[in-house]
């Protein structure tokens, strides 16, 4: 196993850029030990940065970072709440389910779209009722999204 420990360092570097591309490059290492790291990142002054560490957990899979990256659901930046979305998403963690509905309502149409998709790969029926609301939803690829989710759920709890 490669040493991630420069990569880790890197974490803190002064440029943003070098924070991203360690974030890239642990999110690609499969390690277990990158997490906690990542995690921190989720702090990060920079957008870009936390957007990087939210995608990386997702790629590492680790339920661990799940609480983080609920957190992360309230980030200021879209692409943030995205990321951290997506990484959910990929981890397929239920202790999400509440703060997935929550960003059903969410400002930002992609955010919506994703949180929709998610609840769907979650299965919970607590989930039905607002992806019923946001079938109504004025843009049609979020009505899409929650349409899909709310088959999906409904296919898996069938009699």
């Amino acid at each position: 196993m490669t040493d991630i420990t420069p990569t880790i360092t890197a974490l803190r570097d002064p440029a943003a850029g070098k924070r991203i591309a360690a974030a890239f490059t642990l999110g690609k290492s499969k390690s277990p030990v990158a997490v906690a790291p990542l995690v921190q990142s989720l702090a990060d002054p920079v957008g870009k940065v936390r957007e990087e560490s939210a995608l990386a957990l997702g790629r590492l899979g680790d339920p661990e970072a799940a609480p983080a990256l609920i957190q992360a659901f309230d980030d200021p930046e879209p692409s943030v709440r995205m990321a951290a979305i997506a990484a959910i998403g990929r981890i397929r963690d239920p202790r999400a389910t509440g703060a997935l509905i929550a960003s059903l309502k969410d400002t930002d149409d992609r955010v919506r779209i994703g949180a929709a998709g998610v609840l769907g790969k979650l299965g919970d029926p607590r989930a039905i009722q607002p992806l019923g609301e946001l079938a109504g939803d004025r843009f049609a690829g979020v009505r899409e999204a929650a349409e899909e989710a709310l088959f999906r759920i409904r296919k898996r709890h069938r009699p």
